[in-house]
């Protein structure tokens, strides 16, 4: 055993279980290499429960934050599910070992191809990446089984809402840019929304047309 898988299994041990209930959540939080999705200079901090910076003023959630927000999607294998801010590539991984298919969106250039590079090296043939403004979705591909947004929206766009498949969650963050509350929304089946609220997170801003506006 490598000393990062032992690192990762520490990680999960010490900061994510007991609030994560998930076994497949745990299992995955304990398989991905989340050093892969950071510089190397920053290997060594990959398995402590901090965000780190990626680049363009973005960051790495937290494993227990990226842990929180995949167990509330509630994956059994067979969703495609959407998510806004591929960043590092780290949430796609989790979420591509979890889930049937990935649409990941992405604005950053440089950061998007990053993180496919990472992702072809796991093998992670059922994420698929896009560069483009995350806030207007992914119409095309809609409708789908979960939307999970890594960034902090000041609203939750419609575009979301119309983009969920019945039966379907969205977990994204909303607030100010100081700070959100997570929400899960659900589309029932007769198509009204159930919010819940999990708690509160720190997010970079969701940029774009629906969401804040860069600067």
């Amino acid at each position: 055993m490598s000393d990062y898988s032992v690192a990762r299994r520490r990680m999960v041990e010490k900061y994510i279980e007991g609030t994560v209930r998930d076994p497949r959540v745990l299992e995955v939080m304990r398989s991905v290499p989340r050093h892969l999705f950071v510089d190397e200079a920053l290997a060594a901090q990959a398995y402590g429960d901090a965000a780190l910076p990626i680049g363009a003023r973005q960051t790495i959630s937290q494993p227990l934050t990226v842990a929180v927000m995949t167990e509330a999607l509630a994956l059994t294998g067979d969703e495609k599910v959407l998510e806004i801010g591929t960043g590092s590539g780290y949430q796609t991984a989790v979420l591509a070992r979890l889930a049937e298919r990935v649409y990941s969106i992405e604005r950053i250039v440089d950061l998007a191809r990053k993180a496919r590079k990472v992702l072809d090296q796991l093998a992670c043939r059922n994420a698929n990446l896009r560069i483009d403004d995350g806030t207007i979705g992914w119409s095309e591909e809609a409708p789908f089984d979960a939307i999970i947004v890594t960034a902090g929206a000041p609203s939750v766009p419609q575009e979301y809402l119309d983009q969920l498949a019945p039966s379907g969650r969205l977990v994204i963050p909303v607030g100010d840019r100081d700070g959100q509350r997570l929400q899960r929304i659900t589309r029932k089946l007769d198509g009204r929304f159930f919010e819940e609220d999990l708690g509160s997170f720190r997010f970079v801003p969701l940029i774009g047309s629906h969401g804040w506006q860069e600067g």
